[in-house]
């Protein structure tokens, strides 16, 4: 098994029993999931914020978003959610969340007027989820912000670094 800088050498070794490393604790806060994770939530972060200025967005929503009332798990249902509308379940399965927590977002997001709830044509029982036109907006202002806060990464790290996080995130991800 390859070693690792940031690891104890025998850490990686399953077979052997756990120990405390000389080199100190550090690691489990200075690994790859760590720094994917704190990027995300800048990331996240920077995209809410963008949000919150842009005159595109319904102002109720823009409003919600310079609050900090809109978090990254909202942003859940503007990845996930099918153009043309999803179920439920789809929703939450594609956003990897559970129905439970999904229905919650969805009902906030319904509140303020972003999705609405329709019945499904192809099966009378089944509800979809879909953008309402102030949805549709809040989506073109997200792929604004995207877009932005992407072009700020590439100017922060360098267009080749970006290139490589881009193309290694990719292929670990797939």
């Amino acid at each position: 098994m390859p070693s690792s800088p940031l690891l104890p050498p025998d850490y990686l070794d399953e077979s052997a029993p756990p120990s405390v490393s000389p080199h100190g604790d550090g690691w489990r806060q200075a690994h790859l999931g760590h720094w994917m994770s704190l990027a995300l939530q800048r990331f996240d972060a920077r995209v809410l914020s963008l949000m919150a200025r842009n005159v595109q967005v319904p102002l109720a929503l823009s409003n919600l978003a310079a609050r900090g009332q809109l978090s990254a798990s909202h942003v859940h249902i503007t990845r996930h959610l099918a153009l043309e509308g999803s179920r439920l379940t789809d929703l939450a399965q594609r956003a990897g969340m559970s129905k439970q927590a999904m229905g919650k977002l969805v009902d906030q997001c319904e509140a303020w007027g972003l999705v609405s709830r329709e019945a499904d044509v192809r099966d009378a029982r089944a509800v979809r989820i879909a953008f309402t036109q102030a949805g549709h907006a809040w989506l073109q202002a997200y792929g604004q912000a995207v877009a932005q806060a992407e072009e700020e990464l590439r100017v922060a790290v360098g267009p080749d670094v970006a290139t490589v996080i881009s193309i290694g995130l990719e292929a670990y991800a797939a």
